[in-house]
């Protein structure tokens, strides 16, 4: 079971959308230096369709894209609640995952964007041009094209 600890209304985490960002927690990556060391506590409220309802009947009709910020410990989950998103809210979906790699049996066609790559101090966020991480627009065949660049100042 996916929980989450917070939400707000995004401008920055996709380019392009205005997101519903949701804050997993139980986060298994434990990168040093996050910005939300909190999430890799257990804590939170249990994230399934019905708190999903909850969120997006106060904000649905403002939002472009639900953006799921972790879920690593549990990604079948989050591909699972994605496509509930995509198919009963008709809302983009994002999702920033740490891990290097999708997880095996993870189908890209879930969603319209993927963040990979875990927090590296030294090389920065996505807004650093030595990032390691890497943000990818998803096509309906499921093939991916690297937009990180969006997110540098130029």
């Amino acid at each position: 079971m996916l929980k989450y600890a917070d939400y707000d209304i995004v401008f920055q985490e996709v380019p392009d959308e205005v997101s519903l960002a949701i804050d997993i927690s139980n986060c298994p990556i434990g990168c040093s230096g996050c910005h939300s060391s909190f999430l890799q506590g257990d804590v939170g409220d249990p994230l399934d369709e019905q708190a999903l309802g909850r969120l997006l009947s106060r904000y649905g009709s403002g939002i472009t894209c639900v953006c799921l910020m972790g879920g690593d410990a549990d990604p079948a989950e989050v591909q699972r609640l994605a496509r509930h998103i995509a198919a009963v809210h008709g809302l983009r979906v994002a999702w920033y995952s740490g891990r290097q790699e999708l997880s095996d049996g993870i189908d890209c066609r879930s969603f319209n964007y993927i963040k990979l790559g875990p927090y590296v101090e030294a090389l920065g966020g996505l807004d650093s041009k030595t990032t390691n991480q890497r943000m990818y627009s998803v096509a309906p065949d499921g093939s991916l094209t690297d937009i990180t660049h969006r997110f540098w100042r130029h």
